[in-house]
């Protein structure tokens, strides 16, 4: 069955993707220009004259905003999102994408009090208030024509699966599973869907420094799949959503994981 292009009263519903200059957050804002999105999305780093994300959403059909931002500062996500509907004329997809790792990996019981505050901020903390920032404009602004509205989190497999050596980013990961289904509940009634995609080993930036570990680790049987997981894997679930696939859902969690999350004996 072919895939069904988003519609919008405007020539092209707006997605905003945070972390979307390199790795999943890449990936995803290519495909969802490629699901009939204009995509902006933010990074900390300046814009770059040759931008390949740029380039990648523009062949694929859309237009393409960059926006250098922290979502950790929630001072700046008010000037975030009127940036993006400024360049759209609105806003319908939030994916939360962008996050850290642990600073340290190491003894839970020597984890800093910084080192906890500066995963949280990135992670939970900036991850809720722009969804409650973008929310809050998506609901006072309708749209009238059917289309559902989407909020899809990047959380992780972490957010059940305990590594205490990073017990900050764990906590984090746990903490937004939360939030999408409290932020689904509120905001069923706006016609914005709210989900949760859970990639496990995934090959990016974040991972190279352990690639020997998990290359040997992932033919040992890690995950039922013996391979790892692309960006594009992640990618292909989120515009499924974002296109309202899965019109009569909304809180759900999608693993991305090869089956590492299933319980074994």
């Amino acid at each position: 069955m072919a895939e069904t292009p988003i519609t919008s009263l405007r020539s092209r519903p707006v997605a905003l993707v945070t972390g979307g200059r390199r790795g999943i957050g890449a990936a995803i804002a290519v495909e969802l220009a490629a699901a009939g999105c204009d995509v902006a999305y933010t990074d900390l780093l300046p814009a770059e004259a040759d931008d390949l994300v740029q380039a990648g959403i523009e062949a694929a059909g859309g237009r393409a905003l960059y926006v250098e931002s922290d979502i950790a500062d929630l001072d700046g996500h008010q000037s975030l999102i009127e940036a993006v509907t400024d360049w759209g004329g609105g806003l319908d997809v939030l994916v939360n994408n962008a996050g850290i790792g642990s600073p340290r990996r190491g003894d839970l019981l020597l984890l800093t009090p910084e080192h906890f505050d500066r995963v949280m901020g990135v992670n939970l903390r900036g991850t809720f208030f722009l969804s409650q920032r973008a929310a809050a404009w998506m609901a006072a602004h309708p749209r009238g024509d059917g289309f559902r509205r989407a909020i899809v989190t990047i959380g992780s497999v972490s957010a059940e699966m305990a590594s205490p050596e990073r017990g900050e980013y764990c906590i984090s990961k746990a903490g937004l599973a939360m939030a999408t289904k409290l932020l689904a509940l509120r905001l069923a009634d706006e016609g914005i869907s709210v989900f949760e995609i859970r990639p496990g080993i995934i090959r990016t930036d974040m991972t190279a420094a352990v690639a020997d570990v998990y290359d040997r680790r992932i033919a040992e049987g890690l995950s039922p799949i013996r391979r790892w997981g692309e960006p594009a894997d992640v990618a292909r679930a989120t515009a499924a959503l974002v296109r309202g696939d899965f019109a009569f859902a909304t809180g759900s969690v999608v693993h991305v994981d090869g089956g590492l999350s299933i319980q074994r004996l």
